[in-house]
């Protein structure tokens, strides 16, 4: 039975592509260890398939942060017997790359997102030359990759000549519910990061006749908080923080609208396929996201958002107005999400997964 450790810098609760990968490998005969960091405010961790491990830091944040758990995660691994070992983002690609070297064994690179053009990087020229260093030293060293999306690796390609497969951050096929909402809202769910385009989002909610709930947390929560209350949107905008994936499939279910927004600088945003887009077609929900090229490929195959390139406040409630007042284009984009969301799941993606470490394992 082939050992496989995975490294990623969250605290494993709300990872759901990582439990997903993971699961699918422990289901097939693989033995996998998820390695993550262990936070103050971490829930305790629910029983999986695959063996989790927190490492506890003394920093929280920041470089030093990186630079301890890196140092940590590498002693961990140091005495741990492995036949492969896979960096989930550069963030953990270097004592992945040592691990592998000490050990001899295959390394993997898992990219969620194309790092270096993350709107947090690019927008700090210091860290973001850090980072790209870090890229161009690690990433022609890994042979065995996969990423979230085609443009991630076609970039991959592009720059570092590594062949890199796509798979894609798809949801798992589940039965609908019948449970309906009491009231219409719409929904975002995920990270709340900078580029996320609340700072449009929030105005945009004074033209609309509908609540929206935000699932989800990250860096631009302190700003999206004092967004709500300058607005005077606090009965308007509900912000619910992270929720288990069993909750967030129940209350995604009822939205009327998804939301997906995100603003176009950085090449991340050009090539992202977020979770949400297709967790949204899995909810059987139509959204509102960009015109970007990833989002293009998905709608013009299913049809099953309205995709805008103008990020105003008016722009945004007026697409939101329309979807909302044309049946006719609602319900088309209903059942097509209905029917997009028998292709776009983990059950036909995972083979892609299983195919990919098969190859890593007979070269």
């Amino acid at each position: 039975m082939k050992k496989i450790y995975f490294t990623v810098t969250n605290d494993l609760t709300y990872d759901q592509r990582m439990h997903r990968i993971c699961s699918t490998l422990a289901n097939n005969g693989y033995k996998v260890i998820l390695i993550g960091v262990h936070k103050p405010s971490s829930a305790v961790l629910k029983k999986e398939l695959f063996k989790q491990k927190r490492i506890r830091c003394f920093f929280q944040k920041g470089k030093w942060f990186y630079r301890e758990y890196n140092i940590r995660l590498l002693l961990y691994m140091l005495v741990k017997k492995m036949d492969a070992v896979c960096a989930i983002d550069l963030d953990t690609i270097l004592p992945c790359l040592l691990i592998s070297k000490i050990k001899n064994i295959p390394r993997i690179y898992d990219a969620h997102e194309l790092f270096t053009g993350l709107k947090e990087v690019i927008t700090r020229p210091h860290i973001k030359k850090k980072w790209e260093k870090i890229e161009k030293y690690s990433v022609p060293k890994f042979k065995h990759g996969y990423a979230a999306s085609q443009g991630i690796t076609q970039e991959f390609f592009k720059r570092y000549s590594v062949g890199y497969e796509t798979i894609r951050n798809l949801p798992t096929l589940k039965q609908l519910g019948t449970i309906q909402a009491n009231e219409k809202f719409i929904i975002y769910q995920g990270a709340v990061n900078e580029g996320r385009c609340f700072e449009y989002i929030v105005p945009a909610m004074k033209m609309i006749d509908l609540p929206l709930i935000v699932c989800g947390d990250g860096n631009f929560m302190p700003q999206l908080k004092t967004l709500v209350r300058i607005h005077q949107l606090e009965d308007k905008i509900k912000i619910k923080g992270m929720l288990s994936p069993e909750e967030l499939w129940k209350i995604s279910q009822q939205a009327t609208i998804g939301i997906s927004l995100t603003e176009k600088e950085g090449l991340n945003q050009q090539f992202a396929l977020p979770n949400r887009l297709f967790d949204y077609i899995q909810a059987a929900v139509p959204q509102i996201t960009m015109n970007l090229p990833e989002y293009a490929r998905i709608n013009k195959q299913y049809e099953i958002a309205v995709l805008i390139d103008d990020l105003s406040p008016e722009h945004i409630a007026k697409s939101v107005n329309n979807l909302l007042s044309d049946t006719v284009l609602y319900n088309r984009l209903k059942e097509n999400c209905l029917k997009a969301r028998l292709d776009l799941n983990w059950q036909h993606e995972e083979k892609k997964l299983l195919a990919f470490y098969k190859s890593v394992f007979d070269s």
